[in-house]
């Protein structure tokens, strides 16, 4: 009997250690940044168990057998349409300026398609200024409605949004709207879906989270995209969640969420509406391609004004498409580059990038929240801190609330709105999109909300920075152990 447990034990220890082994081989195998694989190999062998069973949830990018087949199947009939839009030759920009040269050539040749010009474009500050403008737009819709978002959630103005979306569809519109399973979890569990479903709406679940299909799906992998198409003209983008700042995370205890949104009518809606008909052929299978744009009526004539170029990322989409476009947006600032992101959790390239260019000289300026929702990001954040300091880089801490936009300035011409965080989880992993404009009047719209931000911040001393006690730097470094996986 002593015999037979020794056996068992032996050959217990012998799997696990195979086990250790063959996760090890996958960590190296993979083609991943050298942190991040050191990262989750001492993850591995310092958490027995957990440290595997962590990594096989959330180390590598799975999409699931069903939705990779159907993203693989959908880029033929996408390239097709694609090629089709190319004869439409009045909606493509002729001329781009240096600043945003690079950045809409890399866009040109990994989408598959040049920027778009004859693009009217609005920027809306407020929650109250956004689903306004979107209830309006949404009463004068004749055709179709599209939505995706990460979050919904029922409550304050949300509601007339459901009401109206509901009346449209009840006249004769054509519905359709994707939320996230986890980030609207809340939602689902409202009467509000088989309300918009009895009213005619096409509601679909994305990425459901499923205990039983851990393994099969990483469950993680989020669609954090923000979106609304009218009529295939107007659409809408931007950092804002489908919900009331008001009643939305009050017990959070870092205010209202402060986010901006761009209301778009021209080609560019289209391009987003492409980008919403990959989302729904991944997840339910049906193809839906958007209609060409109208080229007889664009609703802004001058050659060079809103050219827009629209990048998505995700699982089916070029690979480290909002990660490139970031670092060559930051390569090609001269004079002024102003960032703002809730999350700034960068990867090594991208941190490199931005103290490089403060190096040059270009006055970088990095706004964030000064109170973080999320408390492992909040530390990871500052671990950041000290190397940009150094590098001659601004930050400023805003304190009028949780600074949920996600914009970039490049030297008062070249702009970037959309969803994209600046962490590792919005670069590589989830589902985002970023409109891009090379519009002077259009950035200096934007210099004027950074800059309203900058007024409601307090910039990071860098002198009391370094003097801060050293526990704080003890946690900072733990977390930013941490900062590939987050």
């Amino acid at each position: 009997m002593t015999t037979f447990y020794t056996v068992l034990s032996w050959l217990l220890v012998l799997g696990y250690w195979l086990l250790i082994a063959g996760v090890t081989l996958r960590v190296l195998m993979i083609r991943r940044s050298v942190p991040s694989a050191m990262a989750w190999l001492l993850v591995i062998y310092i958490l027995p168990l957990v440290g595997i069973v962590a990594y096989l949830l959330f180390g590598e990018l799975h999409l699931g057998k069903r939705r990779a087949e159907r993203a693989k199947e959908m880029w033929p009939s996408t390239a097709t349409w694609l090629g089709e839009l190319k004869n439409c030759q009045s909606i493509f920009a002729t001329h781009i300026s240096p600043v945003s040269e690079p950045l809409f050539q890399l866009c040109a040749h990994r989408h598959g398609v040049p920027a778009v010009r004859g693009n009217h474009l609005q920027l809306l500050t407020t929650s109250e200024s956004t689903i306004k403008s979107l209830i309006h737009d949404i009463e004068l819709a004749e055709h179709s409605i599209e939505m995706v978002f990460y979050i919904w959630q029922s409550g304050g103005q949300v509601d007339n949004v459901a009401e109206a979306l509901m009346a449209a569809a009840r006249r004769g519109v054509h519905c359709r709207v994707m939320l996230d399973s986890a980030g609207s979890m809340h939602f689902f569990r409202t009467p509000y879906p088989e309300l918009m479903k009895s009213a005619g709406i096409e509601l679909v679940e994305a990425l459901k989270v499923n205990v039983l299909r851990v393994f099969l799906r990483r469950m993680d992998l989020r669609q954090h995209r923000k979106i609304a198409i009218i009529d295939n003209n107007i659409a809408y983008t931007g950092s804002m969640n489908m919900v009331d700042p008001r009643f939305f995370k009050q017990g959070a205890g870092v205010g209202q969420w402060i986010d901006l949104m761009a209301r778009i009518q021209g080609p560019a809606a289209t391009m987003l509406g492409l980008i919403y008909a990959c989302d729904w052929e991944i997840e339910t299978g049906k193809r839906q391609l958007p209609q060409a744009p109208d080229t007889s009526m664009l609703p802004f004539e001058e050659e060079d004004g809103h050219t827009v170029q629209v990048i998505a990322s995700g699982p089916g989409f070029p690979e480290e498409m909002i990660h490139q476009a970031l670092l060559t947006a930051v390569y090609s600032a001269r004079k002024r580059l102003i960032m703002t992101t809730p999350y700034l959790v960068p990867s090594d390239d991208l941190l490199h990038a931005i103290c490089t260019a403060a190096q040059r000289g270009v006055d970088v300026n990095i706004i964030v929240p000064k109170k973080n929702d999320s408390l492992m990001v909040g530390w990871a954040s500052r671990s950041f801190f000290s190397e940009l300091l150094e590098a001659g880089v601004k930050i400023h801490q805003f304190g009028g609330g949780l600074l949920h936009t996600k914009s970039v300035l490049v030297d008062d011409q070249l702009s970037l709105v959309g969803t994209v965080n600046l962490d590792i989880r919005s670069l590589w992993l989830n589902f985002e999109v970023t409109v891009t404009v090379d519009d002077r009047t259009f950035a200096e719209d934007l210099a004027c909300v950074q800059e309203d931000y900058i007024a409601r911040s307090t910039r990071l001393n860098p002198e009391e920075w370094a003097t801060r006690p050293m526990w704080n730097r003890i946690i900072e470094r733990l977390f930013y152990f941490f900062s590939p996986l987050l």
